[in-house]
C-alpha cells in the first residue's frame, strides 16, 4: 500500500510540474527565430521578448487560454492538498471522491486551454501586431506538455476515485 501510495503522490506532483511548465514555458508556438506562448512572444536573435496585450485581434481567445491553464494549475495544487488532508482524515474504506473531482477539474480546465489554442491557432498567429511573421511555425514542447498533463490529470483524477483508503 505504501508504494501505491507513493506512487500516486509522484505520479500527482508529475501532473502538477507538466501543467506548471506548459503554464509558464515560452514554448507553444515555435518557429526558426520566435517563440511565442500566451504570455508573450520573443525573437531568439535580439532576445527581445513582446507581451501579448489586448492589441491583438484574438486577445480573448489567447485570454481563455490563459485563465484556463491557470485554472488547471490551481485545480491539480488544490487537489493535492485536498487528497493529503483526506489521507488522515477518512475512515478506513472511504474513497477519495473529493479529491478526485478537483483533479478531474484541473483535466476539464487544461483540456479546455488546449483545445482552445488548437482550434483558434490560425487565427492568433495570422495577427498583424506581431513583430514577425509567425504563421510559419509549429506546435511547441509546452503546448505538448499540455496534452500530457491533461492526461495525466485524467488518469489520476480516475485513480482517486477509484483508490480506497486501507490500513
Amino acid at each position: 500500500m505504501l508504494i501505491l501510495l507513493a506512487f500516486i503522490i509522484v505520479f500527482h506532483i508529475t501532473s502538477a510540474a507538466l501543467l506548471f511548465i506548459s503554464t509558464i514555458d515560452n514554448a507553444w508556438w515555435v518557429g526558426d527565430n520566435f517563440s511565442t506562448d500566451v504570455w508573450r512572444m520573443c525573437t531568439t536573435n535580439t532576445s527581445t521578448c513582446m507581451a501579448i496585450t489586448d492589441q491583438f485581434r484574438e486577445y480573448q481567445s489567447i485570454q481563455a487560454v490563459q485563465a484556463a491553464m491557470i485554472l488547471s494549475t490551481i485545480f491539480c495544487c488544490v487537489a493535492f492538498l485536498v487528497f493529503i488532508l483526506q489521507l488522515f482524515r477518512l475512515k478506513q474504506g472511504e474513497r477519495f471522491v473529493l479529491t478526485s473531482i478537483i483533479q478531474l477539474l484541473s483535466c476539464l480546465c487544461v483540456m479546455i486551454a488546449a483545445s482552445i489554442y488548437t482550434d483558434r491557432h490560425e487565427e492568433l498567429h495570422q495577427s498583424y501586431e506581431y513583430m514577425m511573421e509567425v504563421s510559419k511555425g509549429q506546435y511547441g514542447y509546452s503546448f505538448v506538455l499540455a496534452w500530457i498533463a491533461f492526461a495525466f490529470t485524467l488518469i489520476s483524477g480516475v485513480m482517486y476515485l477509484v483508490l480506497r483508503k486501507r490500513k
